[in-house]
């Protein structure tokens, strides 16, 4: 607004009110917009108009993303499952290594579980992933999660055959063990390339290297699985006891304790006795007297007595002890972990000959005086009726 001069010259400087006391503009004309006469309409209807149609978006967005995650979460927080203990049958393998969730997927594939998460779900609630075991299993299909879990802790359910090797069996006698307990080919078995099941460079062949323990058979396994995982426990064993350290203390090659601890075992009558049937060993070889062990004999005729004639102890062969002097060139039996140990370990004393003169009750006796190894024989004779 521009001023205007009064009369006396001055600048009249029009009346403003004070805020409060300023009129309010006219209310618009039905029809019209909004305004205050001068400036641009209003737009506080339209505004809110807008933040009415933004809000509306933003839930309908959010209600879509809700749905969305609910999708996603789900299959976790509810996942499909049978009912029951299902039917029929079907074999499924649990490879070595395998999770809950790999587990879980191959029951899903196999028909057995609806899905892998239920299954997931079932051994985490129970606490129980961590027991799960590679092998082959009978399941059923369209079982419960929690069903197909117990039946996978259950050992009945494996399809497994249990092969129990004692200790001091010839290679020979683990072989038909294993083919009759395992139901694998004798033949096949016997033709395995030696190359494959992992055997020492200084190995001869396998006598010695089939350690005595209990082994599972799968369904599936072949015969040159089965001698690799005996090979393989031996090699355990033998570092376990370090045998090629406890070998090299005594001055011999680990083939060397190995077929001592052959020895011992074919030959001992207790644990107890082991350590000294060592030590005789040991003493005669230092003296360099034959060993004349009834066992090598019958190692070298591939038969078992308690019987040896002195023809039996003419037998042209590396084995026979009582020809040859020093060890046999190979081990003649598979000596469990106390024979190893105690051919690293023998016991201390100066005894030259014993004898088990009452093998029903396995009583070893030893002697450093022959006379005594005499009468110790005769007894033995009579305990046998042959003397």
């Amino acid at each position: 607004m521009n001023a205007t001069p009064d009369d006396d010259g001055g600048e009249v400087v029009p009346f403003q009110r004070a805020d409060s006391e300023q009129e309010s503009p006219p209310e618009p004309a039905a029809g019209e917009p909004p305004g205050n006469g001068d400036g641009p309409p209003r737009r506080r209807g339209r505004a809110l108009g807008k933040a009415g149609l933004i809000s509306a978006a933003l839930v309908a967005a959010l209600v879509a993303a809700g749905a969305a995650a609910l999708t996603v979460v789900r299959p976790y927080l509810s996942p499909d499952d049978f009912e029951g203990v299902g039917s029929g049958t079907v074999t499924v393998r649990i490879p070595p290594g395998a999770n809950a969730e790999e587990i879980g997927t191959a029951l899903a594939d196999a028909g057995v579980v609806a899905s892998s998460r239920s299954f997931v779900n079932a051994a985490q609630e129970r606490a129980v992933a961590n027991r799960l075991r590679p092998g082959h299993y009978r399941l059923r299909k369209g079982m419960a999660a929690g069903a197909a879990l117990d039946l996978l802790l259950a050992p009945a359910s494996r399809l497994v055959r249990r092969v129990a090797v004692p200790e001091g069996l010839r290679a020979n006698e683990v072989l038909r063990r294993v083919a009759q307990l395992a139901a694998l080919p004798l033949k096949e078995l016997q033709a395995v390339d030696k190359s494959l099941i992992g055997l020492p460079t200084y190995a001869p062949g396998i006598e010695g290297f089939l350690f005595p323990a209990t082994y599972d058979v799968e369904p599936g396994d072949k015969p040159v699985d089965v001698l690799a995982a005996m090979v393989e426990r031996w090699g355990v064993a033998a570092r376990q006891i370090h045998l090629a350290d406890g070998a090299r203390r005594l001055g011999l090659t680990p083939l060397e304790a190995l077929t001592v601890a052959s020895l011992v075992q074919a030959e001992g009558g207790t644990d107890a006795d082991y350590p000294k049937i060592a030590r005789v060993i040991y003493n005669r070889l230092k003296s360099n007297t034959p060993l004349e062990l009834d066992t090598t004999v019958l190692y070298a005729q591939n038969r078992r007595s308690l019987k040896v004639t002195e023809s039996d102890t003419k037998v042209n062969s590396p084995y026979n002890t009582y020809r040859r002097r020093g060890l046999p060139p190979a081990p003649i039996a598979n000596p469990g972990e106390k024979a190893l140990l105690a051919a690293l370990n023998p016991a201390a004393g100066d005894w030259h000959w014993f004898v088990t003169t009452d093998p029903a009750h396995r009583i070893t006796k030893f002697t450093n005086k022959e006379s005594e190894f005499v009468r110790y024989r005769e007894e033995l004779n009579k305990n046998l009726g042959t003397g």
